[in-house]
């Protein structure tokens, strides 16, 4: 017979398995399907363990990589919110902090606290371990993206000036990743995939 505390940790786990069917905008690599939140979680985790050298700081990278696995969790109840949409970022805090509450809570006491710990930390993004996450959580579509020709950009209407916004977080995490991130988008601007405004 189970404990408790088991039993909680396998509804965790299978609370998990409903990432899978949160499909986000960006499109797999080889102009593939949408790719779901827990592809863009484990993807962006072994980049930042493979990148870990071009972090502006030391960083904790088991840390860094349990950050990147569960910050989306959140998008099981509170669904995927496009980066760049302004009428959507606009209560995605209130949904993410309501689903964060529900879906930590199915754990123990202490791994709930230490869960909502590490996303309030990826969340706050002051910590270098914080950095880092982002600067992956933002090159990994980024680099999806400009394998596919710039395609979502172009199919949202999105302007360098928009990709430039959302890519000051790369910069604060690895200043190489923010190099080649800036390499990128002025090739999608030269091939017209991003306008200027």
């Amino acid at each position: 017979m189970m404990d408790d505390r088991i039993s909680k940790q396998i509804a965790f786990a299978l609370e998990l398995d409903k990432e899978k069917n949160v499909f986000r905008q960006t499109h797999l690599s080889g102009h593939g399907r949408n790719e779901n939140d827990a592809e863009h979680a484990w993807h962006m985790a072994v980049m930042a363990y493979m990148l870990k050298e071009y972090a502006n700081e030391p960083v904790d990278i088991a840390k860094v990589m349990i950050m990147c696995l569960i910050h989306d969790v959140v998008e099981i109840d509170a669904g995927d919110t496009y980066a760049y949409d302004a009428e959507g970022l606009t209560t995605q805090k209130e949904r993410e902090d309501k689903a964060k509450e529900r879906i930590f809570s199915l754990l123990p006491e202490d791994q709930k606290t230490e869960f909502m710990s590490l996303f309030d930390e990826f969340e706050a993004n002051e910590t270098p371990e914080a950095k880092y996450a982002h600067a992956m959580d933002n090159f990994q579509p980024l680099i999806l993206n400009n394998s596919n020709n710039g395609g979502d950009w172009k199919e949202h209407n999105v302007t360098a000036k928009q990709v430039y916004g959302r890519q000051t977080k790369t910069r604060a995490g690895s200043e190489k990743i923010y190099e080649i991130t800036d390499m990128l988008i002025k090739e999608n601007i030269s091939k017209g995939n991003l306008t200027l405004e």
